[in-house]
């Protein structure tokens, strides 16, 4: 199998996941759509270098994403509004054995003995350890902040965070007066 120094997402990534090398290093599995490869870096070190290429970075996608689509624990990550290249995690990014996902590529979705096989476009399947409900309301997150993206990107809008006021906490005095 080919191992890649370095790897920028694209629109033919169909997902990725964390696997150790002999020296016990964290690498990369990645599947695009006709090819499957190792990048000598970590699936959180892709997702940063393919937001740097255009000029942003993981933290800033991530709260980007909580903000779009609510506070959620396992966000999507938007990489590429012009490309429409939109990741999500199957658990949480902070796992080593994560599998990043592009919705994209997802043809359909099934539950075989509490665990999910997901076909892909190119009728591949891939078995994950994930409740069916689980992984389905990851990927449609997912294809909801795409869409929310790229409308956005071509019909801007303004957003007003409004924050509630904050209560003022009411002290007692604790100066006593003696007579």
């Amino acid at each position: 199998m080919a191992i890649e120094r370095h790897y920028i997402i694209n629109q033919h990534f169909m997902y990725m996941f964390g696997v150790r090398d002999r020296n016990a290093k964290v690498c990369t599995l990645v599947r695009e759509f006709h090819r499957v490869f190792i990048v000598d870096r970590s699936p959180l070190e892709i997702l940063e270098d393919s937001l740097r290429s255009i000029g942003f970075n993981l933290k800033g996608a991530l709260d980007s994403s909580k903000i779009i689509i609510g506070n959620n624990m396992m966000c999507p990550v938007m990489l590429n509004h012009i490309h429409n290249i939109c990741v999500f995690p199957d658990k949480s990014h902070k796992h080593e054995d994560t599998i990043w996902f592009n919705p994209c590529h997802i043809l359909r979705t099934h539950s075989i003995k509490r665990k999910t096989h997901v076909e892909f476009r190119n009728r591949l399947i891939l078995t994950i350890d994930s409740k069916l409900f689980s992984f389905n309301n990851k990927w449609k997150s997912a294809e909801q902040l795409s869409r929310i993206t790229t409308e956005n990107a071509n019909n801007p809008v303004s957003y007003i965070i409004i924050e509630p006021p904050k209560k003022k906490s009411k002290r007692k005095s604790k100066n006593k007066t003696s007579a």
